[in-house]
């Protein structure tokens, strides 16, 4: 995590912020642009502009060596494809051009290391200079791939794990394969050590969980299995629920209609102290804060994911296996899941192909500039906390008059679902 920095800036004699030069520049702030504000009782926050590419998540391929139950592979109808060589060569002469680099994430819905190729694309992502994280299910990472990710330098990969012991890692992931992930991870920790002479370790480690009812209980000792074996970072996430069996698995069935951060008698807002959180605290506290929600800890707002896209704030574009640019990871394939009892289908959205324009093109579409704004802005109908319209059950339309795609249902906006 990056601490918050705080720096001392004059205002000219017109009333403006005097920003020094490489802050203009790494948040794209040139004249003439505009930018959001947040507004707080005593402070404001610039929210980076929506013309500037800092990060693309590329998905090698769709196929997968599990069938996990968590995963949205179960419910569509898309056939499985592997991204050629053209098309990624074609992706990083577009990344090349831009500077500063945008990180480049290879995941996606699928294995990245079921690619043949991924090798060689880590190598041309990294040669360009470019920043390179992968996610992985971690079974495939072999000897082989524990000493190319060395060797090449990755900068993290992300493992997901979602139990601590084989049978409730078996439970989610449908294998026995957690001693596997297990041997793979510390023969990779061993292989990190050669590159401390020469800096940190690399790749990082992080831990990837997903939480629902049976398996929520295994997160602590994740952790701790977490640290063992290097991990530095952990991005923990609810269940998107593609199932009825799922959707009894979800954690966050009251959250989904706390839809703001306005405190009231019915949900009253609750500012806490740094504390220990152990059984003790967890016991009581919980049942204290039944119907209500948690608006600051330790000073700092943590609610704030409230009708936000993430893949807007991370200024991210995503592609899919065959070429096809979505604004987000979660609109690369049509699915279908559960938006509390309802079923809702998400379609697809693609804004372009990188096989028919250059990345920075589809980038500076108009019409995806004025997306990325409406998507800042989200101005879309609350069908998480409503859901009560035929509008809810898909993405195409909403009340508000938006069309596709719109977000009001999307439990990543509302902060309920993350991705690495």
């Amino acid at each position: 995590m990056q601490k918050t920095k705080t720096i001392n800036i004059p205002i000219d004699e017109h009333g403006g912020l005097v920003l020094p030069e490489e802050l203009r520049q790494q948040f794209d702030l040139t004249p003439g642009k505009r930018v959001n504000i947040n507004l707080s009782e005593n402070s404001i926050e610039i929210i980076q502009t929506a013309e500037k590419l800092v990060r693309v998540y590329i998905e090698p391929t769709n196929a997968c060596n599990l069938e996990c139950r968590t995963c949205m592979r179960n419910v569509w109808q898309e056939p499985l494809g592997m991204m050629d060589m053209v098309t990624f060569d074609r992706l990083m002469e577009s990344v090349e051009t831009l500077n500063p680099k945008p990180l480049v994430f290879f995941g996606g819905i699928g294995e990245p290391l079921a690619h043949p190729k991924i090798r060689d694309m880590v190598e041309c992502a990294k040669k360009i200079g470019a920043p390179v994280e992968l996610i992985t299910n971690g079974i495939l990472l072999d000897k082989n791939v524990a000493n190319w990710m060395v060797e090449l330098g990755l900068d993290r990969v992300w493992v997901s794990i979602d139990g601590a012991k084989p049978e409730s890692y078996a439970d989610v992931r449908l294998g026995d394969a957690l001693p596997l992930v297990i041997a793979n991870l510390k023969r990779l920790q061993t292989l990190q050590a050669i590159t401390l002479s020469i800096g940190a370790p690399k790749p990082k480690l992080g831990i990837a969980f997903v939480a629902m009812k049976r398996n929520h209980n295994d997160l602590p000792e994740v952790v701790k299995l977490g640290k063992r074996l290097g991990a530095d970072m952990f991005s923990v996430s609810n269940v998107l629920p593609y199932s009825l069996e799922l959707r009894d698995q979800i954690l966050y069935g009251h959250s989904m209609y706390h839809s703001d951060l306005q405190s009231s008698i019915a949900s009253p807002g609750i500012s806490l102290p740094r504390i220990d959180l152990d059984e003790f605290t967890i016991k009581n506290f919980s049942e204290g804060f039944t119907n209500s929600k948690i608006v600051q800890y330790a000073g700092q707002v943590v609610d704030k994911g409230v009708n936000t896209c993430p893949f807007v704030e991370k200024a991210s574009i995503s592609i899919r296996w065959d070429g096809k640019v979505s604004p987000c990871l979660p609109l690369l394939h049509s699915h279908t899941s559960y938006l509390d009892d309802n079923l809702r289908t998400s379609h697809s959205y693609s804004i372009g192909n990188i096989l028919d324009k250059k990345l920075v093109e589809i980038w500076n579409e108009p019409e995806y500039i004025k997306l990325r704004h409406r998507l800042q802005e989200f101005d879309f109908s609350p069908c998480t906390v409503c859901n009560s319209c035929d509008m809810a059950e898909s993405n195409l339309e909403d009340c508000f008059g938006n069309i596709h795609p719109t977000c009001g249902g999307c439990l990543w906006a509302q902060g309920f679902i993350q991705c690495p």
